[in-house]
């Protein structure tokens, strides 16, 4: 796989290139086709190339899938724990608003306001896996607009750590005045983003941050 990759940077590859084919790979690295075959493959799974049906393999952008699977794999082997976790989060994600305070685009400004906009018509739907989705959305926007594509990787690497434990805290959340108070945290680190006030921004999520480690400790999440 090392080989593969020093051929595309050697090469200047950029995502969206097209890789050779697996016969010219082999010949050109001097291994067979089955060693080439599995180092593309083994490529394809850290989302370093993609390659479909098909088709041939490109190089790959940014993409979060790998380190998921690794955070996915620590917590379930409880190498790591969910608070943990979610400490390392607070940390990207107090960087992520400050920046998104300081970077958005007038687009991610009215995309954080439509999602709490539907985060509240959700709500009130009592529609839990539609707040979610639009919870994980929201916190990817602010990391899109960080400007950074690191932190969208990290960001966006959380969501299956998310959907795991988010319904744990919409059931403490037992009534829909609790609920509603949590989209209206978020609705002040949006509104915050927004003005571009990088302290109330940081201040907002912060308090998000609070809010969710006390929930999830009260309902026994370690």
């Amino acid at each position: 796989m090392l080989d593969i990759r020093k051929y595309i940077y050697g090469n200047g590859l950029k995502p969206g290139d097209v890789m050779p084919p697996e016969a010219e790979i082999s010949t050109q690295l001097d291994v067979s086709r089955t060693v080439a075959r599995e180092a593309l493959r083994g490529l394809a799974a850290l989302r370093i190339i993609e390659v479909g049906n098909g088709r041939r393999a490109r190089v790959a952008g940014p993409s979060a899938e790998a380190l998921s699977v690794i955070i996915d794999h620590t917590v379930h082997t409880r190498q790591v724990s969910v608070v943990q976790i979610q400490d390392a989060r607070r940390t990207i994600e107090m960087r992520t608003v400050g920046l998104a305070a300081l970077h958005r685009s007038e687009d991610d400004a009215r995309a954080l306001l439509e999602t709490i906009d539907g985060m509240m018509a959700a709500a009130k739907r009592s529609e839990s896996e539609t707040v979610m989705e639009l919870d994980i959305l929201f916190h990817e926007i602010i990391a899109r607009a960080s400007g950074n594509p690191l932190y969208s990787i990290f960001v966006d690497s959380f969501r299956v750590i998310t959907r795991q434990t988010w319904n744990i805290g919409w059931r403490a959340r037992a009534n829909y005045e609790n609920r509603v108070e949590n989209i209206r945290c978020h609705e002040r680190i949006a509104k915050a983003v927004v003005e571009q006030d990088v302290e109330k921004a940081e201040a907002a999520m912060s308090e998000h941050f609070d809010s969710s480690f006390m929930t999830l400790l009260r309902a026994g999440v370690k």
